[in-house]
């Protein structure tokens, strides 16, 4: 296969998977307006994903989104305890993300619970999910 095939073929493959990332995030985005939230905001999303909250297993200390995910979400991250990597969440680092409802869900379950200590709202997670989606 020769050169301006591959790049091709790999533009179409990077097309799709930002088409299925979008189509994705609109729905679930739609689901949350549902459920009343609305005018969804990356700039809200990324000052909650850095304030930081107390830690309640640990009072001296506090969470944050970027605690184990990091600053710049094209970057992997580390989750503070296991030590476990955390691919990128950013969408243009990792064409994986965004692209399962299911696992949004569950990745907000998770992570809202043991960030905020309690579930995130569907204005938050909307919030969220256009921050993360404009990286």
């Amino acid at each position: 296969m020769n050169v301006t095939r591959k790049m091709f073929l790999g533009l179409t493959i990077f097309a799709a998977a930002a088409a299925v990332q979008a189509n994705v995030v609109d729905d679930v985005l739609k689901g949350y307006e549902a459920q009343g939230a609305k005018n969804f905001s990356a700039a809200n999303g990324e000052k909650m994903w850095m304030t930081d909250h107390p830690d309640p297993d640990d009072a001296s200390k506090v969470r944050n989104c970027s605690t184990c995910h990091g600053k710049d979400l094209r970057a992997k991250g580390k989750h503070v305890k296991s030590g476990k990597e955390i691919d990128p969440l950013a969408p243009s680092a990792n064409k994986e993300r965004l692209t399962d409802p299911k696992f949004i869900e569950k990745w907000f379950t998770r992570n809202c619970k043991w960030v905020l200590n309690r579930e995130c709202t569907p204005q938050e997670k909307g919030d969220f999910l256009s921050y993360l989606r404009s990286k």
